[in-house]
């Protein structure tokens, strides 16, 4: 009977310890996910957080099972076995010599009364010297050797690579039009995008064909507010407040005021039967834009 109490005190007394070991997981995970930005990425933020969590949950699961290995057949303090274990983990990671056996490695040499001990080098501190070379010596062949590492020039070209890539790809999008840098499309492709645009948006006012409507005549070289394409480009983005003309640049990107811009243009000249009187000045490529 006495022996069946015994075991069943030492059951639970590894049950108090897996269930105190439990809790100090639960508590790192909580602070962990506590320190996670509200704002920050899911995918970045919560790969670390599990990172860090697992790491601690195995050191804690390592600990535990020390303990209940350690713990002898017969009922044990916590309190003594965590010491104990404390204990023997900063004795074998410092190799300190016992306070009662100091005095064998007590050094001849006295200044004012103050002795010193010829202590061993802590195993972490040589561990720490030993990995600085084994790194020095995989960072040699790495980078300067095999060559399969990058160094910062090389850093420094892919990254003028990658941005020509994305400055071209921006281009591409029309991100970079302005009225000083935009020029005509020709190409049906362009056309047919810009002529969609405008029926949509424009042909209210200046009519299916351009004739104009309560807007001018699109068809003809005279021009209220400047022609060419520049010009164009700039009073569709930005509007004709006095003329009652909106700005689309909220509506459309550059490309497609591009491309509507080029529409336009394609529409000199046409002359629809129904066309509205003239008006404004007659605009020329070898006048002077209006900008």
């Amino acid at each position: 009977m006495i022996n069946l109490l015994t075991k069943a005190g030492l059951i639970m007394n590894k049950i108090n310890v897996f269930k105190q070991s439990a809790k100090i997981v639960f508590a790192a995970i909580l602070f962990l996910l506590a320190k996670v930005p509200i704002n920050a990425a899911a995918g970045d933020a919560l790969s670390s957080v599990m990172k860090i969590t697992g790491i601690l949950t195995l050191l804690i699961i390592i600990v535990v099972l020390w303990l209940v290995i350690v713990i002898p057949d017969k009922s044990v303090d916590l309190n003594q076995a965590w010491k104990k274990f404390k204990h023997l983990v900063i004795s074998k990671s410092t190799l300190a010599t016992p306070i009662e056996n100091e005095q064998e490695i007590l050094m001849d040499h006295d200044y004012d009364g103050i002795k010193e001990l010829d202590n061993k080098v802590p195993p972490i501190f040589n561990l720490l010297f030993y990995g600085t070379i084994i790194m020095a010596i995989i960072y040699i062949f790495q980078y300067h050797l095999i060559g399969t590492g990058n160094i910062m020039q090389d850093e420094y070209q892919e990254e003028v690579q990658l941005a020509d890539m994305q400055r071209n790809l921006l281009i591409r999008s029309g991100a970079f039009l302005t009225e000083q840098t935009v020029t005509q499309l020709t190409d049906n492709s362009a056309i047919a995008a810009g002529q969609d645009i405008f029926m949509k948006n424009c042909a209210s006012c200046h009519g299916f064909k351009g004739e104009g409507l309560i807007g001018p005549n699109l068809t003809d070289q005279y021009w209220i507010n400047g022609g060419g394409i520049k010009n164009i480009f700039r009073i569709v983005r930005d509007g004709v407040q006095q003329k009652g003309m909106i700005s689309w640049q909220s509506q459309l990107a550059p490309k497609q005021i591009q491309e509507v811009s080029s529409f336009i243009m394609s529409l000199e000249g046409t002359n629809p039967s129904n066309g509205k009187a003239p008006e404004g000045e007659q605009y020329s490529e070898e006048s002077k834009e209006s900008i």
